[in-house]
This record gives structure tokens, sequence and C-alpha cells, in this order.
């Protein structure tokens, strides 16, 4: 397919803006909302869930300030690298050394290494996190993008800026045990074992140890990939974490396990996985998608169809080759066809009967460009990483 003319609308849309924007989980940065959510967990919990639900952004109105998200940035800086390993122009390099730039700035301080986390508090049922509270899935979402960037272009700052985040997965995150494996925490101050997160650090980890040889970042890596590999369901899925309410299986966090996995068997790493893996990509194929690419939310029924799910999809399935190719192509369509607007950007979510066509940033914007770009460098033939 040809996409350019998306990409390039897409393109424009988020450098005009900077990459700012705002966010499905931004709503404590209003002092209105934080002022009458009275500091109560489900104060706080009722008004996020308020502005990520409305089909209208109101957030102005409650002078809530767009910003830059750090996961935001990493995800456009991973798609200005595949842009330019396919197309060496200069604009896109000055791109990546602005972003380079930006994330830099908006480290969190105060822990080892290198660690990035949201630009807002959020409140979930498991625990308050404090804005820049560094995150597994933050870390390792940019970790993974500074290592294609060093590939992609050879700027030593990427990797500089790669390597010490294993100081920080190795040093201050917690481990939750399980026999002779572990799982990661999400964050420093928390204990909540998630399948996704656990499976992003220990990807990072092996490819840190391909490049650093230091045997403690493969150790590790194993242990973390076996914890989520002896969760694995026997039909080849995974719940999202290992707590009665949080068994659910849904598309993009099944994607985002099994991109992560794939790390590890294209480095010639836990071959003993390999028939999981083979497993687990046959049931994210076959119980995701109806036959003209809507792609669902969940296993077992379609809404909300939110932009996460055709972004991972086209991210992980373009990844896969000719095999999955037609199925490709069938999401890809759809969601141009359905989530796509012609100012350039995509929408947030569609329902059985609204769409909610607020272009969030990060959440939007950023997963639709590094799809893009995904699709674009596998149809060359260009991941050589």
């Amino acid at each position: 397919m040809d996409i350019s003319s998306n990409l390039d609308a897409l393109r424009h849309f988020v450098e005009q803006r900077e990459y700012a924007g705002f966010d499905p989980y931004d709503a404590l940065n209003s002092p209105i909302v934080r002022a009458m959510s009275f500091n109560s967990k489900y104060g706080k919990i009722a008004w996020i869930q308020l502005l990520r639900r409305l089909p209208v952004n109101i957030r102005h109105l409650l002078f809530l300030p767009i910003g830059h998200n750090p996961k935001g940035l990493g995800l456009f800086l991973h798609a200005y690298a595949k842009l330019y390993r396919v197309d060496a122009r200069q604009e896109y390099l000055e791109r990546i050394k602005s972003l380079l730039n930006m994330l830099r700035a908006c480290k969190s301080n105060g822990y080892s290494g290198n660690s990035w986390g949201y630009n807002f508090d959020w409140q979930s049922r498991a625990f308050f996190v404090p804005k820049y509270t560094p995150t597994i899935v933050n870390s390792g979402f940019i970790g993974h993008a500074l290592l294609d960037t060093y590939a992609f272009t050879g700027m030593q700052l990427a990797l500089d800026m790669a390597i010490p985040i294993k100081d920080f997965l190795l040093k201050d995150l917690h481990r939750i045990p399980d026999g002779n494996t572990f799982c990661f925490s999400y964050t420093p101050i928390d204990m909540t074992a998630v399948h996704n997160a656990n499976l992003l650090g220990a990807s990072l980890l092996i490819r840190l140890f391909k490049i650093t040889g230091e045997k403690i970042l493969r150790d590790t890596a194993l242990e973390s990939l076996a914890y989520s590999m002896k969760h694995q369901r026997e039909d080849g899925s995974w719940y999202y974490a290992e707590t009665e309410m949080q068994s659910w299986i849904d598309s993009f966090h099944t994607g985002f396990n099994l991109e992560a996995i794939r790390h590890f068997i294209r480095m010639g790493e836990a071959t003993e996985h390999r028939s999981g893996y083979e497993k687990g990509v046959i049931f994210y194929a076959d119980n995701f998608f109806l036959p003209d690419g809507t792609p669902k939310y969940y296993h077992d029924r379609i809404f909300p169809i939110d932009i996460h799910s055709p972004a991972e999809a086209i991210v992980f399935f373009s990844g896969e080759g000719e095999l999955y190719s037609e199925l490709t192509d069938r999401i890809l369509r759809w969601t141009l066809d359905n989530l796509y607007d012609q100012q350039g950007y995509f929408y947030f979510r569609k329902g059985p009967k609204f769409t909610n066509k607020i272009p969030y940033m990060r959440w939007g914007q950023a997963w639709s460009f590094h799809a893009l770009t995904e699709y674009r460098l596998n149809r060359n033939g260009m991941y050589d990483t």
C-alpha cells in the first residue's frame, strides 16, 4: 500500500505542534481537577476517566496545558530514525537531534542511570504515581527507540543515553519472585506485576547485553522473560496481569508481549520459548481482527476500537514478513478508512455509535507515526537491527 500522503500529512501535523498535545490520562494536570478531586483516590480516578471518555475536549476550560509526553517523544524519535533509515534526509537527522535533546531534558531525576515517566500525575486502582516517576514501560520504549536510532544513524548520543537505562532496570525496580523467575515492577514505588511491562524491560536488557556483553543483563533478561512465559495460557494468550481484577486479554498488550519476545528469538536467545512465541502469534492473528481488518479491543469483543490496537498490530505484523502482509494491509486499510482524518491526524477511539475524534498526541499521533514508519521500513526490507 502507498501510505506516502498519509505519512506526510501526519508528519506535518505533529511538526506544526512540535510534538506537544493533550493525553487521555492527563486530567490531573488541571488545577481545577486537582482541587475538585479532593485528594481522593476515587475522585482522581473519576476525573481521569471522565476526561478520557468524553467525546469532546474540555481541557482548555479546565486550564489544562498541553505538554510533551516523554513516551510520545520516544515514539516520535523512533519514527524519524526509521524515516532516516529509508531515506537519509538531513531534515530527518535534525529532527532526531532535537528529539534526543528533548528526551535528555525530561529524564527523571533522582534514580539510577537513565529513566523516564509521564508528564502528569496518574492514579490507578492499584497505586498513585506522581508525574515524572519513571516507569519500565516509558523507559523501555524510549530505550528501544534510542538503540534503533543509533543503529540507523550512528549517532553516539543515542547509544550513550540508552546504555544507562540498564542501571534503572537493575537497581531501582522491584522484583516479584515466582519460583526461579521474577517479574519487574512497573515503577520503583509499586509491586505490580504486569506482563507487557516485564517483557518490555527484559527485551531491552537482552539488546543491551548484545552491545555491552555484560552477563548480568542476559541472566536478568532470561529470568524475567521466563516469568511471563511461565504464565502464558494454553491457547497462546496472556492475561494483562495475574490478578483477578487484571485478568483480561486485549489486543495491543498482546502485541507488546510478542514484540518483546521477538527480540530474544531473533537474537538466538531463549530458543526454548520459540514454540510459545509462535503459538502467541497465531492467537494474536486469529482472535483480534475481523475479516475486513477491523481491530478488536479484546479477544472476545470488538468495542471500543482504540487507535493503539491497529497501530501496534501494524508495527508487529509488518515485522513478521510476507506471511502476514495481507493481514497487515487489511488492518492498515481499515484504520485509514475509519480512524484517519483528512487534516492529517488519527482519532482516539471508535465505538458502536460514535467516534471520539480528539487528536491525542502521545496516544494517537505518536503511535500512528510509529506504525506507519514501521510499515514503510519493513516493506522496504530495511529492518536489520
